[in-house]
């Protein structure tokens, strides 16, 4: 029974990582970008020999107790790994100027729309049950 197949003793795997956990890891990581926020991105890759599979990815935000921060769409998907390469000044300066757009465009409408329903307010009397609507 010496040449028999050969075994895996758990208790020395379990030791051996245990004393591995105890190894410096890398804190520091790669200076990936800034978005318009000021936020700044790391990320450590991936390392397949030492057990890390996926890259390590954070930022650091502009105000470190500030717990409402904002982060970009763009720079979010990269650090949930939706995508691999992280996002350029193009992307990010297109994405911006089309998000004040939209803004601008929504406050037009508003101040549009809230100017038609003062008019229409003022035109009703409302009489009875008040928030309710009255038909003929």
């Amino acid at each position: 029974m010496a040449n028999g197949p050969p075994t895996r003793n758990l208790l020395r795997i379990a030791f051996d990582n245990f004393l591995k956990s105890f190894r410096p890891r890398q804190m520091k990581g790669n200076f990936v970008g800034e978005d318009y926020f000021g936020n700044k991105y790391y990320e450590i890759p991936p390392d397949p020999s030492v057990g890390r599979r996926r890259a390590s990815r954070w930022f650091e935000p502009t105000e470190k107790e500030a717990y409402d921060q904002e982060i970009t769409a763009e720079w979010e998907a990269w650090l949930r790994g939706r995508r691999t390469e992280p996002p350029t000044d193009q992307e990010l300066m297109k994405n911006l100027a089309i998000m004040k757009m939209k803004e601008r465009n929504a406050a037009e409408l508003d101040a549009k729309f809230s100017k038609a329903k003062d008019t229409a307010a003022l035109e009703q009397p409302k009489t009875g049950m008040g928030s309710f609507p009255q038909y003929d």
